[in-house]
């Protein structure tokens, strides 16, 4: 398996964009997918620069409904004019972060309009529960909380009568895929918490080690307390390679890699992967 990072918040090579987003290009020796799009065009300049074709793309993951993860996918659509894109039922909430005590005005879920969500309906495929596309490709579905996770950041959307509802996330899915050295795990932003992605992985592969977690894991706004926490349960988790994008933080990741040492990988725009390799 390869995978690369067509978008990530940060980059060490010339000529490569950076911004707040996340986008993975994954090619296995079943499929070629795309795990989420960014938060604008910027990874298809970037896949261009990479040598990626993008319209071979065989299927689309969005990890959950927030624009930082989605803006990319109209284009995307464009490009290539087959592949399927699985996307969470709840997906489409129209989600505002929570700070000082307010709903915040500008939103944070999709932003597609409907325009551009009617032509891209016929290609969406809406998820559940576990999605399998092969037998070593899944797709999870709602990720179950793991016992006593407190979610670090509070999303609210609107519902029909306009009463704010706390977003429980419930459209937050990882990608996990089975390769000869373990699993590798792709999670987003991991709003339902990191251990519940890892939990979930290894329900859908009983008995399966976990070689690669690929994770954002929303710790740049976690107390110090419960960031300590985590990462000691990374620690001690049975985990070849643990890679923290986007969301985790600089912080939390300079402290993920002073624990787990050579266990840890620090990836941004640009950079390429095999397999369980760091």
């Amino acid at each position: 398996m390869k995978y690369q990072f067509l978008i990530e918040n940060k980059t060490y090579h010339e000529g490569i964009l950076a911004e707040h987003g996340l986008s993975i290009y994954i090619e296995t020796e079943e499929r070629k997918i795309l795990f989420d799009a960014g938060a604008s065009d910027a990874f298809s300049l970037n896949a261009d620069r990479m040598g990626i074709d993008l319209s071979q793309v065989d299927l689309a993951v969005v990890s959950h409904g927030h624009s930082d993860h989605t803006e990319g996918f109209p284009l995307f659509s464009r490009i290539n004019s087959a592949a399927p894109i699985y996307m969470h039922k709840n997906a489409f909430r129209l989600s505002h972060g929570f700070s000082d005590g307010k709903i915040e005005e500008e939103m944070s879920g999709i932003r597609w309009n409907d325009e551009v969500k009617r032509a891209m309906e016929d290609r969406i495929h809406f998820t559940d529960g576990p999605c399998w596309i092969t037998d070593n490709i899944v797709i999870s579905g709602t990720i179950p909380y793991a016992e006593g996770f407190v979610p670090s950041e509070k999303f609210y959307y609107y519902n029909l009568d306009g009463h704010p509802v706390e977003d429980d996330m419930s459209h937050e899915q990882c990608l996990v895929i089975r390769e000869e050295e373990g699993l590798c795990v792709f999670s987003g932003c991991s709003h339902r918490g990191v251990i519940s992605a890892l939990n979930a992985a290894k329900e859908l592969f009983p008995g399966e080690q976990v070689a690669v977690l690929v994770a954002g894991m929303h710790l740049y706004v976690a107390d110090n307390q419960t960031r300590a926490a985590l990462i000691e349960e990374l620690a001690g988790a049975d985990i070849g390679r643990v890679l923290p994008v986007h969301c985790t933080g600089m912080e939390a990741t300079c402290e993920i890699k002073a624990r787990l040492r050579d266990r840890c990988v620090i990836a941004g725009a640009g950079d390429t992967f095999h397999g369980s390799q760091g």
